[in-house]
């Protein structure tokens, strides 16, 4: 086999928020990617292009760029193509791509916090590629950390995945990335390695310990297509590593598809990632990661191959969904009218709005085709659809980025997949990990054992903080995070991860309280908010145009009551306007599109427009669904 010492590839996993992409903005600065002007204007996190992610402060697609390392011994010039992949598991499909695309991993891992679900989660996926591991501890600067444990704790988080001796025997690199600098020499607790002022450390490392591709000169040419990017005018672009041979602008290659069909297709641009731009090029040879115009029904985990002997790669697997919830179009009486409400003005400000089945169907077909770990099945509705994921937060962010589009949507309560083994229903269940101070562990064990959860860990470092690990069914932590800030007054971290299938839990009860819901159209007065206050947590503002059925609060009670939030002052002559009002209106509390979804129970729904988050029942009229409650109440 022959070696391209001229290139190495590498994917950068983590948990949410240890780092990844600060250090890779310290690299692609070092690596003298930019001009040194251009590098002191540079954002942080230029890896997170999209809006979505820097707003949440999360990597949501795997990305890929390259830096053209110069060896300090004066060697040949080494590009090295990095991943930067998304650190939460909702999105494990895009973590399963990015691996196929290396040759080894660099696990980062919080001097404080240490391995988290997520951790464990890319580390698995790593381990069972057979990918070579480098260890790097990030953060040392922080005041808490504790170097030597969280190495230990990932020494028993390799043992306990199974890892065999090739892969525990990992190199380590102490790391403050945000500062740029790394070092192969353990530094004190809470500061910043000093015997290096550069990433000169953690390249070589790289260097050294990131296999080479491999590659057979007489083999005939195969690339798997990993990713699928568009522009305005080149149209859909696959992004690929290509494993053998060479392929080349121009060049007439064989298209496998995923059904095992195959057609010829001529690659009319070929383009090589330099830091974060593409530019065009005219061949990639084995262990290149490119992207290639000209074929506009390309999908992932296809091959592209030699005409005269074509060779399929085997295709992208990811894991199963375990969260579905329907989208459909949005049915409720204000649809189409805007944020207020309020008819042709408001009709006039949103021309571009999407409202229909064709639109709404299109739309999750687009997606589809990029993310791999989703699925849309038909429901018995024809404006409506099941869409499966991996989890909630993964669904939200896809109606959210729908909704930021114009769409206009009705969300149903997400729900569990479930399957039957030996005849029994079996459910997800998750790995909860629960850091919090000591005086709330009562409040969060409590939470938990309403929600079937199974402790199976709990450790103490003397810090007044307890990590506990809990296993619990995924449908028990829909609507989770929102009361547990409250019983930990903002204090407590929690995370969860993917665990397999466990028997049916039984019956969970996890939201107490009923809902307040709008008996009457009309537009919310300050007077019935007043005297409605009492009997619950109000979530309209006065002036927002209610309908029948919506919902416009929590009540302090376990049943539904239906009121009249519209109920305006009846003026006399002997009573003004302003004459008794003097009682505050305690503002309302606005639910965020997750909250609102953690909110709904099984006969509510959440309608999205790009203005407003409105949760309502899914049966508007009152009378039938007295009417329904009475029939279920009596069989």
């Amino acid at each position: 086999m022959a070696t391209r010492h001229d290139i190495r590839n590498v994917a950068i996993v983590a948990h949410v928020d240890h780092g990844k992409t600060t250090l890779v903005d310290a690299m692609l600065k070092q690596a003298g990617a930019f001009a040194a002007h251009a590098a002191e204007s540079l954002d942080d996190r230029m890896m997170d292009s999209n809006d979505l992610e820097r707003e949440k402060g999360i990597t949501i697609l795997a990305k890929n760029t390259a830096v053209k390392y110069h060896p300090k011994d004066g060697g040949d010039v080494i590009t090295i193509n990095i991943i930067d992949t998304p650190g939460h598991a909702d999105f494990g499909g895009e973590v399963e791509r990015g691996l196929s695309m290396v040759d080894a991993v660099v696990l980062l891992v919080d001097a404080s916090e240490g391995p988290l679900p997520q951790t464990r989660f890319v580390l698995r996926k790593a381990l069972q590629q057979r990918l070579p591991v480098i260890l790097c501890i990030n953060k040392t600067d922080r005041p808490d950390s504790r170097i030597d444990e969280v190495v230990n704790e990932t020494y028993d988080l390799f043992l306990d995945l199974d890892a065999d001796e090739e892969q525990i025997e990992f190199p380590i690199v102490y790391a403050c990335a945000r500062d740029g600098v790394a070092s192969l020499t353990k530094p004190e607790n809470g500061t910043v390695p000093a015997d290096s002022d550069s990433l000169e450390p953690f390249f070589s490392t790289i260097l050294s310990h990131v296999p080479a591709p491999e590659y057979d000169e007489t083999s005939p040419l195969q690339a798997h297509v990993t990713n699928l990017d568009a522009d305005n005018f080149l149209g859909r672009i696959a992004l690929l590593r290509v494993e053998q041979g060479e392929l080349r602008k121009g060049q007439t290659v064989t298209w496998i598809k995923r059904d095992g069909t195959m057609s010829n297709v001529r690659i009319t641009e070929l383009l090589m990632t330099e830091a974060l731009t593409r530019r065009p090029a005219e061949m990639a040879g084995p262990g290149d990661i490119c992207a290639v115009a000209g074929i506009p029904d390309i999908m992932i985990g296809e091959t592209l191959a030699d005409p005269e002997n074509p060779i399929p790669l085997p295709l992208i697997t990811v894991d199963e969904p375990a969260i579905s919830m329907t989208i459909g179009t949005n049915t409720s009486p204000l649809v189409g009218r805007g944020g207020t409400g309020k008819g042709a003005s408001a009709k006039a400000a949103v021309k571009d709005r999407k409202v229909t089945a064709r639109q709404v169907k299109d739309r999750l077909d687009r997606e589809l085709i990029g993310n791999v770990s989703l699925r849309v099945l038909d429901t018995e509705r024809p404006d409506a659809w099941e869409v499966q994921g991996r989890g909630e937060l993964a669904l939200a962010i896809l109606v959210e980025q729908m909704r930021r589009e114009g769409f206009e949507l009705t969300i149903g309560k997400p729900q569990v997949v479930t399957k039957i083994v030996d005849g029994k229903v079996y459910e997800p269940v998750e790995r909860m990990t629960i850091d919090v101070p000591e005086e709330h562990m009562g409040a969060v064990t409590q939470l938990m054992g309403v929600r079937k959860g199974r402790m199976d860990n709990m450790s103490n470092h003397g810090s007044g903080w307890v990590r506990m690990e809990f296993v619990v069914p995924s449908r028990g932590l829909i609507g989770f995070r929102t009361e547990f800030l409250t019983g930990t007054r903002g204090t407590g971290i929690a995370h969860s991860i993917h665990e397999g299938h466990e028997p049916w839990f039984g019956v969970l009860t996890t939201r107490n309280n009923g809902s307040l819901v709008a008996d009457r159209a009309g537009a919310v007065t300050a007077f019935a908010m007043t005297n409605l206050q009492e009997r619950g947590v109000l979530f309209t503002d006065p002036g927002t145009e209610v309908y029948e059925g919506m919902i416009v609060g929590e009540n302090s009670r376990s049943d539904d009551m239906d009121v009249n939030i519209t109920k305006e002052k009846k003026l006399t002559n002997m009573r003004s306007a302003s004459a008794d009002s003097f009682e505050a209106i305690v503002p309302p509390r606005k639910l965020s599109l997750e909250q609102s979804l953690e909110f709904c129970r099984d006969d509510e729904c959440v309608e999205v427009t790009p203005e407003a988050v409105r949760i309502r029942k899914v049966n508007l009229d009152a009378r039938e669904r007295a009417r329904a409650a009475s029939r279920a109440k009596h069989g």
